[in-house]
């Protein structure tokens, strides 16, 4: 384990599930997409994001698997484990919605994200730092595809206005969760290994901001907002996510292309 010896492998792989779990579930939602695109440039580009952070996912369980020691490898990672054994964010399983919805939601994501893996590319831990240098320069770009939709339908029709405002009401409950801390973030942070998510909302602030402004759209601030995705409470949508997810392998355990 290349990681800083002073973190017991349970955290770590802890905290590289919750990163997995994130970018499959997302990287899923996203691909529900392809052949249902607006239009053709896009049918192209969210399977591609898709993939990117389905690739992220696959590099994170591997690892994962290999810390844990106990002999799953990425596959059974990503497909034998039941609903409450995910530990993604609530914002990543949410339903697609329409076209303003998926582009904020990838929006809100790839900016928590690009700070964090800019982080840990000098992590302690050398194969995160890998894995981080890579997965930066794919969420650059979704930052500044996502963020030209989140513009353009912002400053657009009045319809596609009154969509995209609907997209940050029903989004606003599930942003704080993205920078919530715990003894594994924690200690995931003591040991050098990735940023304490606490830290990461200047940033995201600051990449949030100026689009928001463009876009002529308003923060929305919620009291109550949504939690549990990291202790496994999720809501129904990730069961019908799983569900349609893990179908093959669970009905033909071990298959493979």
């Amino acid at each position: 384990m290349a990681a800083a010896s002073s973190i017991s492998r349970e955290t770590l792989t802890a905290f590289l599930l919750r990163l997995a779990d994130d970018h499959l579930v997302l990287g899923h939602r996203l691909s529900e997409w392809c052949g249902h695109a607006p239009m053709l440039e896009e049918d192209l580009a969210m399977p591609n994001m898709a993939l990117d952070l389905i690739g992220q996912a696959r590099s994170l369980y591997q690892y994962a698997g290999e810390v844990e020691g106990k002999g799953r490898d990425e596959d059974q990672l990503a497909y034998m484990r039941r609903e409450r054994e995910y530990v993604n964010c609530l914002m990543a399983e949410r339903q697609n919605g329409d076209f303003a919805h998926t582009m904020l939601r990838q929006f809100y994501f790839a900016a928590f994200m690009q700070p964090l893996w800019q982080a840990m590319m000098t992590s302690t831990d050398e194969r995160l730092a890998g894995i981080a240098a890579k997965a930066e320069k794919e969420v650059a770009y979704h930052i500044r595809h996502a963020g030209e939709w989140v513009v353009r339908l912002g400053d657009g029709t009045e319809e596609s206005t009154r969509r995209m405002k609907a997209a940050v009401e029903a989004l606003a409950p599930y942003v704080n969760e993205l920078f919530e801390s715990d003894e594994v973030s924690r200690a995931v942070a003591e040991a050098g290994i990735a940023p304490d998510p606490t830290t990461l909302r200047p940033a995201f602030d600051a990449i949030v901001g100026p689009v928001f402004a463009e876009a002529g759209l308003e923060w929305v601030e919620t009291p109550y907002g949504q939690t549990g995705g990291r202790q496994g409470r999720h809501g129904e949508a990730l069961g019908f996510l799983l569900a349609e997810l893990q179908y093959m392998q669970r009905t033909y355990p071990g298959m493979t292309w």
